[in-house]
């Protein structure tokens, strides 16, 4: 545990004016070891983190522990700077359960806007760390101590969940997978505002979740040629990202071709083959860092990198050369010092724009996977209670929300499918005549296999190939006797967004890697809580659903350290062709 929080703090930028860190241990009582305006530097910090030793202490309260925080660690007096708009993360890493109630210390420190991630052993009940959560999605679990390190940058990404206030307006830090490219200027005349443009694509990157499955990062050097010095699929680390554009030397040359830039950009970057997902519907983004004016006519490609619907920023120090037509987004700047003044309006804009917003009528196919084995008969009441209650809160009816219902065992077996029943009526008719499957063992990863190629297909009713949101609701009570991993990877290839519900003994772990993502599995070990989990369910599934499939809405900007935007809506016909295509040639690949 100290060696976690040691490697924790280590990737924090630790300062008096940007991250503060406290550490306390607790048992029967708390002990701060210091807090929040104890140390300034990091390497204070990490030495007495190095310096800790076990407390000791037979009983575990922390509900007492998480009152002590709230009155005597998180205030002004202790280095808090709640008051100033600061966010405030309390992380919680326990190995057992609680001895004293937590509820109203919990929800005390949420009602202040104390964001709590609760990180537990296996002896640590996953009801009581979702009640000690901020959400239920902030709360994990690790089987063993030395298991810990995996948890590092689920950690770091949930802390990035939390919001900045600049000027009044929230921006949230954490939205979803995007692909960013970096087109910095390269030519013999930016040569003396190379390092701060180098900067600013670092802290640009330090503000992105970077990994394999979340944001991605290419940079690319321009001058009378382009150069990629990392494509999209290069690293799946923010680490390695951030070392690999500290090392970035100036290119040089003596002509700026932006156009050939941008073309060379279009073909080999923004291409599946170097690591972009625009076919699974993930935002392409492109930043353009210039010093100049082009040596060519820039227009044609950024407006062709436009029309394929990647988001174009353009910063730079000719508003000459940054045509509004072209670009999505505009900076002009008077010289390359001016970058940090308008650092957080671009992340601004950036994280707004790669948003979704997404109407609440949104059309779905959702299929309720559930457990029909011989372990789970005592409990088939309250499942199938569940499945009807949710299917009561969908829009269901041929043109809207369309629903299937599959149970398994050994192997699966279809209820009814997409296109059987036409009406919420039927479908609610359909689920209560439901009768449980029965028998062993439990074959998880057959079953997902089987729903992919047999009722995620359009002859059974699916509207994938309409860019019809794909969603999987997993029910399960038992660990799989066969692998899930490759059958779980096969269903998001096509597009599918897993969900994964875990009851009883089910392996979490397991149901971390069938979601599509771990904030979307939820684990429930007392059955009666299961309705309880109906409200952070929607709301899953609502993100989702705008996560994979944007709302068509631009913005342009113009105007150095204010930032003014004008919203362009683009007609929902154009949209529907993009993703009608991309859907084909997407499908017409892996049929190759």
């Amino acid at each position: 545990m100290r060696d976690f929080v040691q490697k924790v703090v280590d990737k924090l930028n630790v300062e008096e004016t940007k991250d503060q860190v406290s550490v306390v241990q607790y048992s029967r009582d708390p002990e701060v070891h210091f807090y929040l305006n104890t140390y300034r530097t990091k390497k204070e910090i990490l030495d007495t983190v190095r310096s800790l030793k076990h407390k000791g202490g037979a009983i575990l309260n922390t509900g007492a522990a998480l009152q002590y925080i709230k009155d005597n660690v998180f205030i002004a007096s202790a280095g808090s700077r709640r008051l100033l708009g600061v966010p405030q993360v309390l992380v919680i890493l326990s190995g057992a359960r609680s001895r004293d109630p937590i509820s109203h210390a919990a929800h005390a420190l949420k009602q202040q806007g104390i964001m709590v991630i609760a990180i537990g052993s296996k002896a640590t009940d996953i009801e009581e760390l979702q009640t000690l959560s901020f959400n239920p999605s902030l709360a994990f679990i690790f089987s063993e101590y030395f298991d810990l390190y995996r948890l590092e940058n689920q950690l770091l990404s949930s802390m990035r969940i939390t919001t900045l206030k600049y000027s009044g307006i929230l921006v949230e830090s954490r939205i979803g997978r995007r692909d960013v490219v970096f087109l910095i200027d390269g030519s013999d005349s930016s040569r003396s505002g190379f390092p701060a443009m180098r900067d600013f694509v670092r802290r640009v990157v330090e503000n992105l979740d970077v990994a394999e499955d979340r944001d991605r990062v290419a940079v690319i050097q321009f001058s009378s040629d382009a150069v990629v010095y990392i494509y999209l699929s290069s690293f799946s680390s923010k680490d390695t990202v951030i070392s690999k554009i500290r090392t970035l030397r100036h290119k040089g040359g003596r002509s700026r071709n932006t156009e050939t830039a941008l073309q060379y950009v279009k073909d080999n970057v923004f291409s599946t083959i170097s690591g972009s997902r625009h076919l699974e519907g993930v935002p392409q983004v492109l930043i353009l860092l210039t010093g100049g004016p082009s040596s060519d006519s820039a227009r044609q490609p950024a407006s062709t990198l436009k029309d394929l619907g990647i988001l174009s920023f353009s910063i730079g120090t000719d508003s000459v050369g940054l045509p509004t037509t072209a670009h999505n987004f505009v900076f002009p700047i008077n010289d390359f010092g001016e970058l940090p003044d308008i650092l957080l309006d671009v992340l601004f804009t950036l994280k707004r724009t790669t948003r979704i917003a997404q109407p609440e009528e949104t059309k779905k196919d959702v299929v309720f996977l559930f457990d029909g084995s011989d372990d789970i008969i005592n409990e088939f009441p309250v499942i199938q209670d569940f499945i009807l209650r949710a299917v009561e809160k969908l829009n269901v009816n041929e043109k809207k929300d369309r629903i299937s219902v599959v149970q398994y065992s050994k192997d699966a077996m279809v209820n009814f499918y997409f296109n059987t029943y036409a009406s919420k009526n039927k479908v609610i008719h359909a689920i209560r005549g439901i009768t449980l499957k029965g028998g062993r063992p439990l074959n998880t990863g057959a079953a997902l296999q089987y729903v992919r190629d047999n009722v995620f297909t359009a002859s059974s009713g699916s509207r994938h190939m309409e860019g019809v949101p794909q969603i999987l609701i997993l029910i399960s009570g038992g660990k799989s006797s066969d692998s899930v991993e490759l059958s779980a990877i096969a269903l998001k290839r096509i597009g599918v967004v897993p969900v994964s519900i875990g009851l009883r003994n089910a392996d979490y772990r397991e149901m971390q890697s069938i979601s599509n993502s771990p904030n979307e599995t939820f684990s429930v070990r007392d059955m009666r809580n299961l309705q309880n989990i109906q409200t952070e369910l929607f709301s899953a599934l609502s993100r989702l659903v705008k996560a994979r499939y944007p709302d068509p809405t631009i913005f342009i900007s113009s105007g150095g350290k204010t930032l003014r935007s004008k919203v362009l809506q683009l007609k929902c016909s154009i949209i529907v062709c993009k993703r009608i295509l991309n859907i084909v040639v997407k499908h017409a690949f892996e049929m190759y």
